[in-house]
């Protein structure tokens, strides 16, 4: 059989066979799920934190510094994630992804991205500073979150291969990082629902302001400029 055939083979496999599916409450791993057409359903808010401008800071300073900074935001958000009680799911060059379950996953998500803010103000950029005294680099970066039902599958081939998230949470968050005009940016599906804590400062301010995403039928949305020390 020539190579395309194989491939064609394969794709029509994929359309043609039954879904297997089963609702989760916990995330799961890659080695819950077969490479077929099996899935795992839940509800679950997607984070995704991206560096803002990483295209600039590679053409422009040293690999090595780069990477530092790659190395610290990562690590950073990792930590933040885990303190918060998201499970990360994946690494894509200068951004990760992590989901959030149970009943305080949008608050718990919110508070995350707020967490995520102060830690590159008043931690990653300081240590730059202290480390490289003649540096004007300055860390900037985007956290983007919404919750929808969402499906864990596994994909790939044997050997090379991992889960992706099919539902609207997975993609929006992730479009949502590409909006640098404010650090922190929730849909309207997770405002309605994050605790009060979240919405209001202890002074009463409101800590996020409603926009409209044009590209997106001019869906309401949430940004903020606010941090909050984890």
């Amino acid at each position: 059989m020539a190579f395309s055939d194989d491939l064609y083979a394969e794709a029509r496999k994929i359309f043609a066979d039954k879904w297997e599916e089963r609702d989760g409450t916990v995330v799961p791993e890659t080695t819950n799920l077969a490479l077929g057409n099996e899935g795992v359903n839940l509800s679950g808010t997607v984070l995704y934190a991206d560096l803002d401008g990483s295209t600039a800071m590679v053409d422009s300073e040293t690999r090595q510094f780069a990477g530092e900074v790659y190395k610290a935001y990562l690590r950073c958000c990792a930590r933040v994630i885990s303190l918060r009680g998201g499970t990360i799911t994946a690494y894509d060059g200068d951004r990760v992804m992590a989901v959030f379950i149970g009943n305080y996953k949008n608050t718990n998500a919110a508070k995350c991205a707020l967490n995520i803010n102060y830690v590159v103000r008043d931690i990653i950029n300081p240590a730059i500073r202290s480390v490289y005294t003649s540096q004007t680099f300055q860390v900037k970066q985007v956290v983007g979150v919404d919750t929808s039902k969402l499906m864990a599958t596994r994909t790939g081939v044997r050997g090379n291969n991992d889960l992706v998230w099919v539902g609207r949470a997975a993609n929006y968050a992730a479009k949502l990082t590409t909006l640098s005009e404010f650090p922190s940016w929730i849909t309207k599906a997770v405002y309605d629902s994050i605790n009060e804590e979240v919405k209001l400062s202890t002074d009463g301010r409101p800590m996020w302001q409603a926009r409209q995403w044009k590209p997106m039928n001019n869906m309401e949305i949430y940004c903020s400029n606010w941090y909050w020390k984890p």
